[in-house]
This record gives structure tokens, C-alpha cells and sequence, in this order.
């Protein structure tokens, strides 16, 4: 029992931290550009926090095995909290400046590296307890939550600042987090033995190269992602609507997300993981494609809600690959390689997305981003298959050679 309400504890205080962040995702640029006058500004914070998240494989090693506890994730909390607290605190007395936008973000960044990984791998863990196979169904559930927060938590930020809450909103993120992690705090610690070495997240790879394949997928999917969100924003400006066509596959894309968490647990017990991942993200693909192909409102929606459904089943499957083959330490260094792929793809996908986009077109960009990922997740898709013919020859040349000698 004690397993059981310590994995919902962490699992009601990571929901509750990721729906306040969808509201300061609305909040934040507008408290800057209020505070600054600068549209440069508004990104400071956002682009500074991904910063030690791409470097964390360097020096978050040693870092992310200390928080191996509720009381630890507590610690990480609250260094996120005041990092948060920061940019309204110095709104309300006008001091905010660049050079605190780029400390602030340099530190959510350092809070995120540890804390994502950590609550994730603290979940399983806890989980693992509770009963065996459940660290999947809940880490989906984690991530279920995500997205509902996707969904809602944007809308309900807009309706906080049309009421003049905008620097409350920030607020309330850093209370959210500070709640958070008082919840996890009952959490026992899942501590390697003395003496442990710290795995590295490559040392941790070398056995599992099915979790290499999940990554390759979901890695280009993160990449192509600018396609879908800075295509769509392109095509409603050049058209005259701007936010339709966004709003239209941004919403669809959450619901089709939410449908496929209901559904994900099912059919990550009936299909392989690699398999699943590498057709879910081939399926995103050809959605991009045909958003190209189609540029109706109506129908972005539907293609988004298809794809938001089957990249749910995709990241289950990941889950899947880590939550069965690693445990403790070892799960921690995946998960964290698992946030700093996500964060590095997204980030790359970004800063080249702009400049395709106005070389080939938003709509061309949609049908190549799309095209590109359904490639690369059917050579993966073909490449487990290899790899799972080869495994099952050498073990019938074992057995054929071991019943010969007998």
C-alpha cells in the first residue's frame, strides 16, 4: 500500500507541476515583453533552460544519481521554484534584465536535467514495488498527464491573463513545483550499494540496442516536429488566418494524444516495442505528409489527432524497452539520454526549421519533414527485424551444434 500511494503521490505532483507550466508558457512572454519592450527578450528564458539539458550527458552524471529520493526531488523543486519566482519577483520591482532572463532559464535548465529523469526513473522504481509490470502503466499515465495539461492548460492560461492574472500565473508555476515536491517527499530512496559505479548513459546503451532503435525514431520525429508547429503558423499567416491552422492541428494533436494513452496500454502488451515505435513514428510521418498535401483546417485537425494517437503508442514502447531491461541507476542514465535526445532533436529541428521553411515553403516542408521521418522509422522498422532474424539463427546454430556434441 505504502508503494501504491507513494507512486501517486509523484505521479498527482508531476500533473500538477506540468499543468502550471502550460500556464506560464502563455504568461511568461508577456511579462517580458511588458517588462523589457524587447521581442528578442521573450525567448531568453526558454532557449537559456535548454542549455544544460543538452550538456547534461557531461555534467549531470555523477548529479542525477543523487536524486534518487522523494526528499532529493524535493531539493531540485526548490531550486526550480526559485528560478521561477525570479522573473515576477523582479517584474513587481522593475529590475528584470537579459542577464537575469538568461540566470533564470540557466537554472529551470539545471532543475529540469535533474528532475524529469529523476521523477520518471523514482516512479518506476517506487512502482517496481508495487507490483511487476506496472512501471510502464504508470510512466504512460505520466506521460497521459502531460498531454491532458497539453490540451487544457494553454486555454485556461489565456483565460487567466485576459483577467489581468498574468504575473500570478508565474506564481502559481513556482508554488506548483514547490507542492510537488513536498508530495514526493514520503518517497523511500532507491539507492544503488556502495561502492556502485555511475553508468553512463552511452555504458548503459552498449546492451540495449532496442532502446538505441526507439531513440533513432523518436529522435527524428523531435527534428521533423518544426515542420508541424512552425509550418502550420506559416501557412495561417501566408493565408490569412493566422493561429487557424495551429490551433486546428495543435488541438487535434491533443486529443489524439489523450485517446492514444487510453488506449496504449493494450497494445504495448500485444506488439513489440521496436516494431510499435518504428510504425507509430511512420504513421506521424505520412500525417506530415499528407498536411502538405491538404492544407484544410478540418483536415490538419483529423491528421493531428492521428498522429498525436500513434506517437503515444510510440513513446509507450520506448517506455517499454527501458522499464523491462534496467533498473535503479541504470534507468536513470536512459531516461535522462531519453530527455536530452528529445531536447536535443526539438532544438535542432527549431533553429533549421525557420530558414527550409522560407527556402522550400511550409506546405513542401510539411511533405519533406514527413517523408524523412516515415524513412527513417521504416530502416529502423527493417533493421530490428535483421537484427532479430540474426539472434534467432545463432541460437538454432547453439542448439544445433550443443545437440551434435551431446
Amino acid at each position: 500500500m505504502r508503494a501504491r500511494s507513494e507512486a501517486l503521490a509523484l505521479l498527482v505532483g508531476g500533473g500538477v507541476a506540468d499543468l502550471a507550466l502550460r500556464f506560464t508558457q502563455v504568461a511568461l512572454p508577456l511579462v517580458i515583453l511588458h517588462e523589457t519592450g524587447s521581442v528578442a527578450a521573450t525567448g531568453l528564458v526558454g532557449g537559456a533552460s535548454g542549455v544544460p539539458v543538452l550538456l547534461s550527458p557531461w555534467w549531470a552524471r555523477k548529479a542525477r544519481q543523487w536524486v534518487d529520493s522523494g526528499p532529493r526531488l524535493a531539493v531540485v523543486a526548490a531550486l526550480q521554484a526559485l528560478a521561477l519566482a525570479t522573473v515576477p519577483a523582479a517584474a513587481a520591482l522593475g529590475l528584470l534584465t537579459p542577464g537575469l532572463l538568461v540566470v533564470s532559464g540557466l537554472l529551470l535548465g539545471c532543475g529540469e536535467a535533474l528532475s524529469t529523469p529523476g521523477r520518471s526513473a523514482l516512479l518506476a522504481d517506487t512502482v517496481d514495488r508495487w507490483g511487476e509490470g506496472k512501471a510502464v502503466v504508470l510512466l504512460t499515465w505520466q506521460d497521459g498527464l502531460r498531454r491532458i495539461g497539453m490540451l487544457v492548460g494553454p486555454a485556461m492560461g489565456a483565460f487567466a491573463v485576459s483577467t489581468g492574472l498574468t504575473n500570478g500565473l508565474l506564481w502559481v508555476e513556482a508554488v506548483a513545483v514547490v507542492a510537488a515536491g513536498l508530495l514526493a517527499c514520503s518517497v523511500q530512496a532507491e539507492r544503488a550499494p556502495e561502492g556502485t559505479a555511475t553508468p553512463s548513459i552511452r555504458a548503459s546503451l552498449r546492451s540495449r540496442p532496442d532502446v538505441l532503435y526507439g531513440w533513432i525514431v523518436r529522435g527524428t520525429g523531435c527534428v521533423t516536429w518544426f515542420a508541424f508547429t512552425l509550418g502550420l503558423s506559416v501557412i495561417g499567416a501566408q493565408r490569412g488566418e493566422p493561429g487557424i491552422y495551429l490551433a486546428a492541428g495543435m488541438t487535434g494533436y491533443g486529443v489524439g494524444s489523450v485517446i492514444g494513452t487510453a488506449i496504449s496500454l493494450a497494445v504495448v502488451r500485444r506488439v513489440p516495442p521496436v516494431p510499435l515505435a518504428a510504425m507509430a513514428w511512420a504513421f506521424m510521418g505520412l500525417c506530415w505528409t499528407a498536411m502538405g498535401l491538404w492544407s484544410h483546417p478540418a483536415f490538419i485537425a483529423l491528421m493531428g489527432a492521428l498522429a498525436g494517437t500513434t506517437v503515444v503508442l510510440g513513446i509507450a514502447a520506448i517506455s517499454v524497452l527501458i522499464t523491462r531491461s534496467s533498473a535503479s541507476a541504470e534507468r536513470r542514465a536512459l531516461l535522462s539520454g531519453q530527455t536530452v535526445v528529445v531536447n536535443a532533436g526539438s532544438s535542432a529541428g527549431l533553429l533549421a526549421g525557420g530558414p527550409i521553411i522560407a527556402a522550400a515553403g511550409a506546405e513542401n516542408a510539411l511533405v519533406g519533414a514527413g517523408l524523412l521521418t516515415t524513412f527513417v522509422a521504416l530502416v529502423i522498422l527493417v533493421k530490428a527485424r535483421a537484427s532479430q532474424c540474426d539472434t534467432a539463427d545463432h541460437v538454432r546454430d547453439r542448439d544445433h551444434h550443443t545437440g551434435r556434441a551431446a
